[in-house]
């Protein structure tokens, strides 16, 4: 696995990172500038980025739906406290949407804190907790041991092909889950424990979609590690699955056969529209910026993604940041080792420890 980006930065570990190999040319290969307003202007000052990231965010919304009203206080009823290891384990029900509570779990370390916190979103909460048989997916226990208070849970409904959403619900299900993701912000928030200041969010496929849509729509989330989501639209890749009813192709006229599109099975609901008018996901890159993220790019995310991740560098450097990017690969789909670490890495250096916050 190799740790790729364009400028050199350091891990916590203090391993230098090299730059992105000449063979990935930073070009942004087709994809539309994001630095140019709806009016044609080009945006060349941070005054001006403000404005135009409230177009990007106005766009996507109006395509996607709006979201519900924000839960601000969410509900959190204790099931079971466990102790594993230094780690107290609290089994959750947690009211995240008008009318639906979730099953899931928060890791709480040992000490008073302030402690950073991170969400950990998944197909089920077990599994990011360490208690289910699929290795190297349990992000949060091991954010945990590392000194963060976790949140996780699972899909909406507990089937991410057929997501329940509350009735009234008008927002794409891909972006209802931002919206989740939005509300366990202030979950944690709100736990006297967490510095609010210093919560990540993170995820892997499945999760790497959510956790991708959740801290590009709320600029709360201090920074984001995404792993293998499919960081743009890709019609020849299965796994990069946007065009589905469950994400983004929700049609109330249709619903697609699953699968790529084709003549029998074309593009449905807010996906249609994006690709019509020619939107991608470098779009919603640039509305992390000035926050860093990082790619944990495998099958889906090779190196040949930094022509996607260019314009998110380029808003970073008009706003004076020149190492809030990056991006590690491996072969496969499938987390392993190496790429965990760096994950846990990434926020260790952005959100520190507890009482610790980073420079």
């Amino acid at each position: 696995m190799k740790l790729l980006t364009p400028f050199l930065l350091f891990l916590a570990l203090g391993a230098a990172v090299a730059q992105a190999p000449n063979e990935v040319a930073l070009a942004p290969k087709g994809f539309r500038s994001p630095l140019r307003m709806n009016n044609g202007n080009q945006v060349t000052t941070a005054e001006e980025w403000k404005a135009r990231r409230a177009e990007i965010l106005a766009t996507w919304h109006g395509i996607m739906g709006e979201w519900p009203p924000l839960i601000e206080r969410p509900a959190i009823e204790l099931v079971e406290s466990t102790q594993r290891e230094d780690i107290t384990q609290r089994k959750v029900r947690i009211q995240l949407a008008k009318d639906q509570w979730f099953d899931g779990y928060t890791l709480h370390p040992k000490g008073s804190g302030p402690f950073p916190a991170v969400f950990v979103p998944y197909y089920d909460p077990e599994t990011s907790v360490g208690l289910s048989d699929k290795p190297l997916r349990d992000f949060a226990w091991q954010l945990a041991k590392r000194g963060f208070v976790a949140l996780a849970i699972g899909s909406p409904g507990g089937d991410a092909r057929k997501p329940v959403m509350p009735t009234g619900t008008r927002c794409q299900p891909l972006s209802f889950l931002a919206y989740l993701s939005a509300n366990a912000w202030h979950a944690l928030a709100a736990m006297p424990e967490v510095d609010r200041s210093r919560i990540g969010i993170t995820g892997h496929s499945y999760g790497g979609k959510w956790s991708l849509f959740g801290s590009c729509l709320w600029d709360k989330y201090a920074c984001a590690a995404w792993s293998d989501p499919g960081i743009v639209f890709d019609e020849t890749r299965a796994s990069i699955n946007y065009q589905e009813p469950w994400y983004l192709g929700l049609d109330a006229e249709i619903t697609r056969a699953p699968g790529l599109v084709r003549a029998e099975s074309p593009r449905t609901g807010a996906y249609k529209v994006l690709m019509e008018r020619g939107h991608n996901l470098h779009e919603l890159h640039v509305l992390m910026a000035p926050r860093p993220f990082l790619v944990s790019g495998g099958a889906e995310d090779p190196p040949k993604r930094w022509s996607a991740l260019f314009w998110a560098l380029e808003v970073n450097k008009l706003l004076g940041f020149n190492d809030r990017v990056a991006m590690t690969n491996r072969e496969k789909h499938d987390p392993n080792e190496e790429s965990n670490a760096a994950i846990y890495d990434f926020f260790v250096k952005w959100l520190g420890q507890p009482g610790n916050a980073p420079k």
